[in-house]
């Protein structure tokens, strides 16, 4: 008990029940489907067009940092992380790209661009530990991601278009696998069972 004007005040705590939705299948659709194109562009299939920007901006990119926010309501540090951080990702991957047009500074070299994708990589790997204590369809995603980043670098650094093809195949693989873990919990939750797994770490 305690006094507050003179009047004693009873100390007791509310409990408030999360009725918010799971933002993760957002953010791991979005990554999925952006990477997943951009990819089939790396393993030589059509052009570098407006089709992947345009991903990149508005699903890649900003719908990764919704999610990323919605997830810090969620108090997921891991999720607040990892959906933001690849949002901008997408966001500076686009800018790259369009500032050199726009005459606002110069174009990266394949040197900048390895440097670039293998922080992504760093990244990446740190965040593939942390999947160890979540999930293994989670693991594939950013244990493929990693390789994907650093297959990415190498291309760049190297300038070899073989390997540059390896990588898009792979990423299709990486998009493909977080496009399984974000609709497998989708379905998951509105049956109430499991329809299709994600191997939980028990």
């Amino acid at each position: 008990m305690q006094k507050e004007n003179g009047m004693q005040m009873g100390s007791s705590m509310t409990v408030i029940k999360d009725t918010t939705a799971n933002p993760a299948p957002l953010g791991l659709l979005a990554f999925g489907m952006t990477t997943v194109l951009l990819n089939i562009h790396n393993a030589g299939f059509f052009g570098l067009s407006t089709m992947i920007l345009g991903m990149g901006i508005f699903y890649g990119g900003l719908a990764q940092v919704i999610a990323g926010i919605m997830e810090w309501k969620k108090n997921n540090t891991f999720g607040t992380t990892a959906f933001t951080s690849y949002g901008f990702f997408w966001l500076s991957l686009v800018g790259l790209l369009v500032m050199p047009k726009l005459g606002w500074g110069e174009a990266p070299d394949e040197t900048a661009m390895a440097a670039y994708l293998a922080m992504w990589g760093i990244l990446t790997g740190v965040l593939f530990i942390g999947t160890l204590k979540l999930n293994k369809a989670l693991q594939f995603v950013f244990g493929s991601l990693t390789v994907l980043f650093f297959l990415l670098a190498l291309g760049d650094i190297t300038g070899s278009e073989a390997i540059k093809h390896i990588a898009g195949y792979e990423g299709i693989i990486c998009g493909f696998s977080a496009i399984y873990a974000g609709l497998a919990q989708v379905l998951n939750e509105v049956y109430g069972k499991t329809v299709a797994p994600i191997w939980p770490v028990k």
